[in-house]
Formats: C-alpha cells, structure tokens, sequence
C-alpha cells in the first residue's frame, strides 16, 4: 500500500523493509492478493459469507481537492498520484516517470510530510524552480505560551525537502499565509502558471476563525506542475457504503478505539480508515490490537499482547 508506493525510495527501502518483511508474513501463511479492488472488481459481500471475521485497512486516501478555475488543467495533480507514479518508476528502473518534474517550475500546494515528499522527489527529478505553498502562518522560532512542555513542540523546522530545495536556492521554499486563487493554462491545455493571494485568519460572527484575502497581494507565478497535497477527506466510501458499516462525522469507519469492532458483528477495522490520516506507527498500534480483538472474537479469549 502507501509504504509501497506512497512513500519515496530515500525515506523507506522497499526491498530490504517493505518487500522482507511481506515475505516473512507470506512464509508465516499470509495469502496476499494483488490487484483485487474490493468494492470495484471485487465483490465485498464475499467477505461476509466466507470468512468468519474481516478487518477494514483501507487507509484514508480520499484528498482534498482546490475546486477554483483552470483545476482540469494538464499539470495539476494530486501528491499521491505524482509519488506513485514516480515509485513505481524507480522499481521498475525503465526510464522515468510520467509525472515529471525535470526542468519545470513546480509549485506544492500544503504542507505535512506528503507535501515534504513532493518536494524532495521533485528536486530529485531535477526540477528548475519549487515554491510551497501553506495557507497556515510560520511557526514560531520557539515554543508559545500556549505550547508547554511536554506537548509537541508546534516551532518553526525545515524537513529534509525544505533543506534540500534551501542548499540548492538558498533559501527555505515554503511561503506561508498564503493560497492559490486559480490556475492559467495554454493554448494546449497546460498548466503554465498560478495565481496567488496573501490571506489573514480572522474571526467570523460564529467566532471561527477564517481566511480573509488580503487586497492588493495577488502575484503570477510560473507553474507547469502543481501538486496538490493538502491532506485527506477520509477513506474511500465505495467499500464502507456496499457493506453498510457505520461512519463517524468525518466519515471515517466507526470502531472504539480498543475494540476496533464495527456496527456488523465479525468486521474490525483499523489504521487511518478508522482514526483518519496519520502516522506509520499508529498504524502498527491499531493493526496488532484489531488482531488481538479479532481473536478474542473468534475464540473467545486472547493471549495476544
């Protein structure tokens, strides 16, 4: 899945982490199926009838979108489909992916660690310019009065993109407090530059707080790619929406945390389609305690830890 593909060769090695440890699973008796979309070529309720429990790791792949003027433009894509493409072209070693982004000005909309890997697989595929768009302000250089000790410290750092792009154009590349008003293609239907707008966070008349273009901060800026990579909506619904399991409000599975049981006896589930998107580890968390619940539900006791 996502540590496949989703995630760049430099951070993660496939062949001695990912494709090591599937082995180990297949020798312990895991039968992995490939190129089997449940909920598209393969039929969910099979699940029902012909397994006597079943556990939703499907992740939250769902991004958000920037719905504004010229989005249908060649050269404007999602981050998952640009990492992927480029992945995929690193195993295979054929020649290079067809989501390039050698000799372009590329512009990363958001930030987090899928905006970093835009970033830094963009450098690696020799772009000629990178700017990163983040609508959030510039974290403080150290920690506010609101952000104690022992919270996650919330202060400014450059990841390893940012001081990547930073030795190579001398400066950090991320702009912040700023958003991207439409994108300008060409004749051919190319992406070749963007719009921007400084915003301000203010508050509305419900006391939430919103950006407000500022006037007069408009700026063009060259584009002949741009990722989107401002996060995630939540899991695919095809699948969650055939078996008629119940969801939360952000529409990611609903399960306790602990029991990881769905509202359909015998069907768990873990991992980002339950909590939504977040990290590798909490993956691991919940993906070792919906097995431990999934046993206890079989044979009525548990001793795993």
């Amino acid at each position: 899945g996502l540590l496949m593909y989703g995630i760049p060769n430099m951070k993660l090695d496939k062949q001695e982490i990912v494709l090591r440890r599937i082995r180990h699973m297949e020798q312990e008796g895991i039968k992995f199926i490939c190129n089997a979309n449940v909920g598209d070529n393969v039929e969910p309720q099979i699940f029902l009838k012909e397994y006597d429990a079943t556990v939703i790791c499907t992740g939250a792949t769902q991004p958000r979108d920037l719905p504004i003027e010229g989005r249908s433009l060649k050269g404007v894509h999602f981050a998952m489909e640009f990492l992927t493409a480029n992945t995929k072209a690193v195993l295979a070693n054929k020649g290079p992916s067809p989501i390039n982004a050698a000799g372009k000005d590329v512009v990363v909309i958001g930030g987090g660690d899928t905006g970093t890997d835009c970033v830094g697989t963009s450098m690696r595929q020799g772009c000629k310019s990178l700017v990163q768009i983040e609508i959030l302000p510039k974290p403080p250089m150290e920690r506010a009065a609101d952000n104690p000790w022992p919270e996650w410290p919330k202060v400014y750092k450059m990841d390893y993109g940012q001081e990547e792009a930073a030795a190579r154009y001398g400066a950090d590349p991320r702009v912040y407090l700023t958003t991207v008003k439409k994108f300008v293609g060409d004749e051919q239907g190319q992406v070749k530059e963007l719009v921007t707008v400084e915003i301000k966070w203010e508050k509305n008349d419900k006391g939430q707080f919103i950006p407000k273009e500022q006037p007069g901060t408009e700026k063009t800026r060259p584009a002949q790619l741009v990722l989107l990579a401002m996060g995630f909506l939540g899991p695919e619904q095809a699948l969650l929406k055939e078996l008629n399991v119940e969801v939360d409000p952000r529409s990611n599975v609903k399960a306790e945390y602990g029991k990881f049981a769905t509202s359909i006896p015998g069907v768990f589930a873990a991992g980002d389609c339950r909590r939504g998107q977040s990290l590798v580890v909490w993956a691991i968390n919940e993906g070792r305690a919906a097995a431990r619940e999934c046993d206890r539900y079989l044979m009525g006791s548990t001793d795993l830890p």
